[in-house]
């Protein structure tokens, strides 16, 4: 039986002015509640506790959020709604608000419904100022407002003030938020979908859920909900997120240096984090063409406690089936969430969540299989809150299963746990030390499936059935050496398991932010990974045998600066340079002939490779009145095996990427995104940059590629809470084909036409 990791860590937020704030793991919120008597027997209600409320990611500057909050006879709050529309900070507002705890107002004693208004101040977290010296010292974070006083009831009558802090995202870090991704065009309000659109992201194909990051092929980039592991990202070919978009918060893309909790990948990381529980019923629903989905979420014990269900669910296989009454495609996924507050500073968590892919034909001898995966995670989780700092355990169940060929197919059953304690050691350092471990057993075994094409000795070879194993640690501290100089200095070892052989990853981490001016910041990343031999691209169950030739590597490194514009724009420029070192890139073999030789994929040599160019971007909030975000990255990929060497066959030197939104009135929005990169020298047409003489040698690449994406969105207001929308909206509208390695593929085109809605 695997045992429980334990260690410790630290996270310090930055302090606030005031005598009582209140911190939360994502945010601080500085809560004093001052309420007073407006006759002789009615008493206002008083804020006891307050959740976690983070600055909304994407946003900028300071703002200010007045809501009209009710407040029920149990000291719950039963409704909260903005006076005036400012988002996204009304939304981060109002979720906050619904989840703080009072102790209700009392008329002659008897507790009652009231309503009263909040103010909420957000501060952009590099503008906040620090705490004056004689200033309270802040609490543990994620701890419950103090009160060290009685409330003055013979006070004058004054507003509930919540100044809510922003969390800082590391440096170098890109982050897209809920509110923004539904407003991206072609994304279709899949949060892992609208990644494509980020600084530094090279799409493999158009539309497919694969991502070439800063070189690093899509199997080398980590993919994560709530830090679980997935192995996929959209349902087959070209469909939606495999998780439903209303359940994430935001996704985050570290492209290489990244946090020290994040390791055995030698890419970037895909981060998505799930929205914190809301103790009020609410939920969104949407049917389409193709599928219908749902959410919802409802409290228990007083608010204690919340459940949410969500899924989707497609019917493409109905409308297929007239026009080829013999295709056979499914795809359905589904979300739970359980979270129960045992005490105010001890939550509980269960969360599953699962995905099915199914594209094959139906036969006179069987169910002939083209494309089959499925995979599902059941995560067990506990915090505790204590002072100056938070403890955080997890345990994890799950299940891959990918159809290879030869009549086969590919399962993995993992278990995993970590564990992680976050910790202020001083009020200018933070320590963060956490350990986790794995186990996955892989098996391959025959099953009814009718596959094409051979291979199933080569396919066990190099996917056999074995135990794999790994165990690692982590730690880094945070610390600010100056008002406005931050390091974040890191390590990570990894111990894995395959085969009978073993093999450890040290690996160090290196960031930095400096506040030249108010306005302007330069960030540095630097940072060496360690990953186990894997495929290209990453499916579920799919795993490469073994340590042959031990670990693959990579050194990361980044230099940018950041600036807040006018007009609410930011904008940004980093250079970068990625150095990989013994990766197993078996498209790469395949491409450049490096394979002839070897009757054993295990014993293909591997290639090392490098990956430098400078990325672009200018944003302005999607959810603005008028929202804009434009990146540009130029880069070159490289690969080279012995003497050989040549582009990656993935390499676009130059790939760009226009949105624009804009309300139109006060019911609808439309928006268009234009994407284009240049052509890659595809898997059939990769050349040597050098031949046998040494002289350079032609580069026949694919000709360049162009989409264009839409949406409109009518949306009508129901009651105080509800909504509903008519959207139509699609991807590569232009109907514009793609070639890859010289042949033309698809069009690859998504039209969608809708109905969604929430409350």
């Amino acid at each position: 039986m695997l045992p429980w990791l334990l260690g410790m860590a630290g996270w310090l937020l930055p302090a606030l002015a005031g005598a009582q704030p209140a911190a939360g793991p994502q945010g601080s919120r500085e809560a004093a509640a001052t309420p007073s008597e407006a006759q002789s027997s009615v008493v206002p209600p008083r804020l006891l506790s307050a959740p976690e409320a983070p600055y909304p990611p994407g946003a900028t500057g300071d703002a200010a959020v007045v809501l009209t909050v009710t407040v029920d006879a149990k000291g719950s709050v039963r409704e909260a709604a903005p006076v005036e529309q400012h988002e996204p900070f009304s939304s981060a507002a109002v979720r906050a608000a619904l989840a703080y705890r009072f102790e209700p107002a009392t008329r002659n004693g008897v507790a009652v419904a009231a309503k009263i208004r909040m103010r909420v101040d957000f501060t952009a977290p590099r503008e906040a100022a620090a705490p004056p010296p004689d200033a309270a010292p802040a609490p543990a974070p994620g701890a419950a407002p103090r009160h060290d006083r009685p409330a003055d009831r013979d006070a004058s009558p004054a507003p509930i003030e919540v100044v809510v802090r922003g969390e800082q995202l590391p440096p170098a870090t890109q982050s897209i938020a809920r509110g923004e991704v539904r407003q991206l065009p072609g994304a279709f309000g899949d949060a892992f979908r609208a990644v494509e659109i980020l600084p530094g992201v090279i799409p493999a194909i158009s539309g497919l859920p694969y991502f070439y990051v800063r070189g690093a092929p899509p199997a080398n980039v980590g993919y994560l909900l709530d830090g679980v592991r997935v192995p996929l990202l959209y349902h087959f070919a070209a469909g939606p997120s495999v998780v439903h978009p209303a359940l994430v918060e935001r996704v985050d893309l570290y492209p290489g240096g990244y946090p020290a909790r994040y390791g055995r990948y030698v890419g970037g990381i895909v981060a998505a984090e799930t929205a914190e529980p809301r103790p009020e019923l609410h939920g969104e629903g949407n049917i389409r063409l193709f599928d219908a989905g749902a959410m919802v979420e409802a409290p228990f014990a007083e608010g204690r406690g919340t459940v949410l269900l969500g899924g989707r669910y497609s019917y493409t296989a109905a409308v297929a089936s007239l026009i080829a009454p013999d295709a056979v495609i499914d795809y359905r996924d589904y979300q739970a969430r359980l979270t129960y507050d045992v005490t105010p500073d001890d939550r509980l968590t269960v969360f599953s969540f699962g995905s099915y892919d199914l594209l094959g034909e139906e036969r006179d001898d069987g169910l002939s299989v083209l494309f089959g995966v499925e995979f599902y995670r059941l995560d067990l989780r506990y915090r505790h809150r204590f002072q100056n700092g938070e403890l955080r355990l997890g345990a994890l169940l799950g299940f891959d299963r990918t159809a290879l060929d030869g009549n086969r197919t590919a399962r993995d059953r993992m278990v995993a746990t970590r564990a992680d304690v976050i910790y202020r050691v001083h009020p200018d350092a933070d320590v963060r030390v956490g350990v986790d471990g794995s186990i996955d057993s892989y098996v391959t075994d025959i099953v009814g499936y009718t596959v094409s094409r051979g291979g199933s000795k080569r396919l066990e070879q190099q996917f056999g059935s074995r135990d794999d194993g790994a165990l690692g640690a982590h730690a880094d501290v945070v610390l600010r050496l100056a008002p406005r100089f931050e390091l974040t200095a890191g390590v990570r070892a990894d111990l894995f398991a395959s085969g009978g052989a073993t093999a450890v990853g040290v690996d160090g981490r290196l960031a930095s932010r400096l506040d030249v001016t108010k306005r302007l910041r330069l960030v540095n990343a630097f940072g060496v990974a360690h990953q186990p031999p894997s495929t290209v691209a990453p499916l579920p169950g799919v795993q490469v045998a073994g340590l042959r030739g031990g670990l693959q590597k990579s050194a990361q490194g980044s230099a940018g600066v950041e600036a807040d514009l006018p007009e609410g724009v930011t904008a940004g420029a980093t250079a970068f340079y990625n150095a990989f070192f013994d990766m197993t890139d078996a498209l790469g073999a395949v491409a450049h002939g490096w394979t002839d030789d070897f009757d054993d994929l295990a014993d293909v040599p591997r290639t090392l490779g490098s990956s430098y160019g400078i990325e672009l971007y200018a944003r302005r909030r999607l959810t603005r009145k008028l929202g804009g975000f434009a990146s540009y990255t130029l880069s070159r990929s490289t690969q080279a095996a012995g003497r050989s060497r040549s582009p990656a066959p993935f390499d676009r030197t130059h790939v760009a990427n226009l949105a624009l939104t804009y309300q139109l009135d006060r019911n609808w929005r439309a928006g268009a995104r234009f994407l284009f990169y240049t052509g890659s020298p595809g898997a059939s047409l990769a050349a040597e940059e050098r031949d046998g003489s040494g002289e350079q040698a032609t580069i026949d690449r694919d000709p360049p590629f162009y989409r264009l994406d839409a949406r409109i969105e009518r949306r009508w207001s129901i009651g105080e809470r509800g909504w509903i929308s008519a959207v139509l909206e699609g991807m590569n509208v232009t109907a514009h084909k793609e070639v890859i390695g010289g042949e033309a593929i698809g069009p690859v085109t998504i039209p969608s036409i809708g109905v969604e809605g929430g409350f």
